[in-house]
């Protein structure tokens, strides 16, 4: 009875796991943090990428005003200040990040046509495609020796079209919704796909914990000065 029970099983689990995700687990993935106008509203940054199979909108509210926040954008970057995410995670496959606890003026001066490094190296990188100051930073994912898209290169299998988007908007009574929008349309195979599928859910508490640390930080910036003893 058993040994025919776990093919069954098995059969179901095939069958039954791909449902459980397209139905419930990746839409919570995608949307961690996101107010339900927020998902499918346009942003900046959408026309980017047209017409994407994955996209995420996640977001976070933070007890301190759009110009604490924005600072902490305008730093993102290896080599710059960071991603404020896990950064020994990041470090284990050679990323040679060290997030920041401040603001540094030289790394203020963020434009469109920079280069947003995520690693250590050539790869994986965006670039600076649209800045609005103070609400708005838009990124794409680029080729480093030659500057074009990364999908432009037609002997990479795993290419993509990327756009990734952070967007400041003030919340009432001093505070901040921060979202973070990522767009992605693949050209290859299924397998191609479900890989690029895999690699989105894998982004969500990475992301989470960038958005979290932008939060603690722009927070503690707006504290008051402690009081001489």
């Amino acid at each position: 009875m058993r040994i025919r029970f776990v093919p069954v099983a098995l059969l179901g689990a095939a069958v039954a796991l791909p449902f459980a995700w397209a139905r419930w687990f990746a839409p919570a993935t995608r949307a961690w943090g996101a107010r339900p106008n927020d998902t499918y509203r346009p942003l900046p940054g959408d026309e980017l990428v047209p017409e994407p199979e994955i996209r995420h909108t996640r977001g976070i509210t933070i007890a301190a005003p759009p110009e604490a926040v924005w600072p902490w954008l305008l730093q993102l970057g290896q080599g710059r200040g960071g991603l404020y995410s896990y950064d020994w995670l990041e470090n284990l496959v050679g990323c040679d990040i060290r997030s920041v606890d401040s603001i540094v003026p030289e790394l203020q001066t963020l434009a469109v046509g920079d280069v947003i490094s995520l690693r250590k190296g050539d790869q994986p990188a965006f670039l600076v495609t649209a800045i609005e100051p103070g609400h708005a930073l838009v990124l794409l994912a680029r080729d480093p020796a030659t500057g074009a898209p990364a999908h432009a290169d037609p002997d990479v299998p795993m290419a993509v079209d990327e756009s990734w988007a952070f967007v400041v908007e003030p919340d009432g009574d001093g505070a901040t919704r921060l979202l973070a929008r990522g767009r992605r349309r693949t050209r290859g195979t299924r397998l191609d796909r479900l890989a690029w599928s895999l690699v989105e859910a894998a982004s969500l508490p990475m992301e989470r914990k960038m958005l979290m640390g932008i939060r603690d930080r722009a927070e503690r910036s707006v504290l008051p000065a402690p009081l001489p003893a």
